[in-house]
């Protein structure tokens, strides 16, 4: 979640604030009991202060190595060790100035005394409890900001819920390219009907598989790339040599997660914007590789300059940019998904899409039932104005 810049400035308000209070205790607590002297201030000071540099460094600590992240049983250890050195480094920082401090006032006087040992010792346990009080607050502001992360994600959902229902709406049923895949396989049955079996199976396929996401949230790559093969397999069909395709697969990648369709869609539109349009046809390259030990890249190339209409850049099912919000509510910053004009091939439109390897949905976990109801709807629609 991005941060405001009011957050700094909070946190060093709660901070200061904080430590002070702390630093104001020990003097009130002097006066009660009467040992109040006017060296108390500046051992005060000092005292907040080290709390507050070791309270920090703290911070910088655990946000550097994800204890945020951590679960409880990982974490609570973790926090007790750290909060155990944080206040012995910290009064060990103001028995060093405090004794500078004294040295100062009273050099002869601090020669004879010497440095009061046991009584640091109270001060580090008072210490420790205090940065666990510090500990406390601080973790219960970071999940206070998960919780009301996960809800604005889940109003997200269901705003992408009611977008898609919207979409279905007003969707026109117009089912062109089954119509065309009927109507080629129909011509094939006398000339070719080993041929015609063949490609009405790939249809019955991509049906199937259309109809059974309603209750998928994520399919693995392999089961995507089937689709993908059949849907190509009945295109070369309708566009015979117009249409040539590649696929160069690494078996790493087949186990990754997507969302359904999400691959079909890049496909179909760079049959539809880089090949149709064009008399002598082209080539679509589809790869998928591993850019990472966690992280897999998708890319699908075809020809053509990538030239988005700014008032109505997209007309077809989910379109590009509910695939990106998708990725996003499910994955988080690990899925992106990036369109434009390939920068080492002319004239080629290069579709990038990065997914997460092994990794659990980010919020489509946390909301099971929104994400149905999103695909649900999403695939009516897709279904329904993809063929236009």
């Amino acid at each position: 979640m991005p941060r405001s810049p009011a957050r700094p400035r909070l946190y060093w308000i709660l901070q200061v604030g904080g430590w002070a209070a702390y630093g104001l205790l020990g003097g009130v607590l002097a006066v009660v009991f009467g040992k109040f002297q006017l060296v108390l201030i500046p051992v005060e000071v000092i005292v907040a202060g080290s709390m507050l540099l070791g309270s920090h460094l703290l911070r910088l600590y655990l946000r550097r190595h994800g204890w945020t992240h951590l679960p409880l049983p990982a974490l609570l250890p973790r926090l007790l060790l750290g909060n155990l050195l944080v206040a012995i480094g910290s009064m060990a920082l103001t028995g060093v100035l405090v004794t500078l401090l004294y040295w100062l006032l009273d050099p002869v006087g601090q020669t004879k005394q010497g440095f009061p040992w046991l009584p640091y010792v109270g001060y580090t346990a008072n210490s420790f409890f205090f940065m666990l009080l510090w500990s406390g607050v601080y973790f219960s502001l970071h999940y206070l900001d998960n919780y009301k992360q996960a809800e604005i994600d889940k109003w997200k959902l269901n705003a992408a819920v009611r977008d898609a229902e919207m979409r279905t709406l007003k969707a026109q049923i117009n089912p062109h390219f089954l119509f065309n895949g009927l109507n080629n396989i129909r011509a094939l049955v006398l000339e070719n009907p080993a041929r015609a079996r063949e490609m009405m199976t790939h249809l019955s396929d991509l049906l199937r598989y259309s109809l059974q996401l309603n209750t998928r949230e994520q399919v693995p790559l392999a089961r995507e790339l089937e689709t993908v093969a059949h849907y190509l397999t009945l295109e070369s069909l309708q566009l015979e040599e117009r249409l040539h395709y590649t696929l160069d697969v690494a078996p790493a990648t087949l186990a990754a997660q997507l969302p359904p369709m999400t691959l079909q869609l890049l496909v179909e539109n760079a049959i539809k914007h880089g090949i149709t349009p064009r008399p002598g046809g082209g080539a679509v390259h589809i790869s998928a590789q591993l850019e990472g030990p966690a992280q897999v890249l998708i890319t699908v190339r075809n020809p053509g300059r990538y030239q988005p209409d700014p008032v109505a850049p997209d007309h077809t099912g989910i379109g590009l940019p509910n695939a990106h919000e998708r990725l996003q509510l499910l994955f988080g910053p690990t899925a992106s998904l990036r369109v434009g004009n390939d920068a080492q091939l002319p004239d080629t439109v290069t579709a990038e899409l990065r997914l997460p390897l092994g990794v659990a949905a980010h919020v489509g976990a946390r909301h099971p039932e929104l994400t149905k109801d999103l695909l649900t709807a999403e695939r009516l629609a897709e279904n329904r104005a993809a063929q236009a």
